[in-house]
């Protein structure tokens, strides 16, 4: 049924139990596994008071391609066909909700799965949810795994 599996990570163990449940249906699916970690170039680079926005970046994506490699190594030793991806939003305000979501597209996805932390009152308030930003626009199968 799925044939194309696109799971975003961000290293958090949320993250982790999404990215085991897309192991898990891609070995069962016998399907291709690709993970995305998407570095926020927006909020980087329109933060007003950013004293080093570019070594930021790079940190961020240092951090990004080390969370990718963890991820394709549990991937292949599960035996699944597995390709990462560093995405990147665009400083003209592109969130990472939309990121994936375009990537999910353009791969093509059958499945995109997601860890979402389920938070509430004034943590999501404050923080967002990129879960629920893919929620509205993906017009891709979605598998929200929960955290704790």
């Amino acid at each position: 049924m799925y044939k194309h599996i696109l799971v975003a990570v961000d290293g958090s163990a949320t993250s982790d139990k999404a990215l085991a449940e897309a192991i898990n249906l891609a070995k069962d699916q016998q399907a291709r596994l690709k993970i995305v970690y998407t570095v926020d170039d927006a909020s980087i680079f329109t933060a007003a008071d950013v004293p080093d926005a570019v070594g930021i970046e790079k940190s961020w994506i240092a951090a990004g391609q080390k969370i990718l490699e963890k991820a394709r190594k549990k991937a292949e030793d599960a035996g699944i066909e597995v390709e990462t991806k560093l995405l990147q939003t665009d400083i003209m305000g592109e969130k990472i909700p939309d990121a994936i979501v375009n990537e999910a597209k353009t791969w093509p996805a059958d499945l995109l799965v997601a860890g979402t932390h389920g938070r509430r009152g004034l943590a999501h308030l404050l923080m967002g949810s990129v879960a629920e930003g893919i929620v509205r626009s993906s017009p891709t199968p979605l598998l929200l795994v929960r955290g704790k």
